[in-house]
């Protein structure tokens, strides 16, 4: 399985590296690495939210603005968040004017599906 992204890179590999199904295979240290980060990007209540919020936006996509009120965070928080999901290539955003509209990147999410399959 590997991503279209082959240029993106998350925690320190490239993005593109694939990785069999957890209970399917062992995984090797450096698979192993790269999921680890992944689903610790997840382990965040806050950016857990933030993804199923983007995930479930009506148009596919949501500015910064639109997720402060849901969150019951400031914009820099949400901001912060957001940037650390597009770090693991969950998300990807678009700046137009002063905010950015954020939308999920289904093949990241779809390969870490997989691996727990």
């Amino acid at each position: 399985m590997s991503l279209p992204h082959a240029s993106m890179v998350v925690n320190g590999l490239p993005a593109d590296s694939c990785c069999p199904a957890v209970l399917a295979a062992p995984l090797s240290d450096e698979e192993a690495t790269e999921l680890a980060g992944a689903f610790a990007v997840l382990a965040d209540p806050v950016r857990l939210r933030l993804l199923s919020l983007l995930a479930s936006a009506p148009t596919g996509e949501a500015c910064v603005c639109e997720l402060v009120e849901p969150l019951g965070r400031s914009q820099p928080t949400v901001s912060h968040h957001l940037k650390i999901l597009a770090d693991a290539g969950l998300i990807a955003g678009d700046k137009r004017g002063r905010w950015v509209w954020y939308r999920v990147v289904p093949e990241r999410v779809d390969l870490l599906r997989s691996v727990l399959a």
